[in-house]
């Protein structure tokens, strides 16, 4: 059994509770969960442009950490692209029995109605 996961800093809440391909029920799609860490920490490398050893201060882990924690969003975001699966962003910081409630909620929304890409300039290595 391996160490207790310690408590990460989270500041970012998806805005919808999954992403999938277009004109396919959920029903007829396999998902992959991507954790709220996993989330966060793209969100602060790939999104933000941080440096990991800044990404990880802010998450509340260790560079090494924030590493693999990042690699393993990647892989899973990049599988679900390539293998056309949803991405379930239903709020993995949620108890069980409140993340089920909170899919039926929220199971109609499936595309952002406007939404704005903000590129942002990063630091050339």
């Amino acid at each position: 059994m391996g160490r207790p996961k310690i408590q990460r800093k989270i500041n970012c809440r998806p805005a919808y509770s999954c992403f999938k391909p277009n004109g396919i029920p959920m029903t007829e799609l396999t998902s992959i969960v991507l954790a709220d860490d996993e989330l966060e920490a793209l969100r602060l490398v790939d999104m933000n442009g941080m440096q990991q050893l800044a990404a990880a201060h802010e998450l509340g882990v260790s560079r090494q950490t924030l590493g693999s924690i990042v690699s393993r969003a990647r892989q899973k975001v990049a599988q679900a692209l390539v293998t056309g699966q949803a991405i379930d962003l239903q709020g993995t910081h949620l108890p069980q029995a409140q993340r089920q409630a909170k899919t039926v909620f929220s199971s109609s929304i499936t595309q952002p109605k406007n939404v704005e890409i903000v590129e942002t300039e990063t630091e050339e290595h």
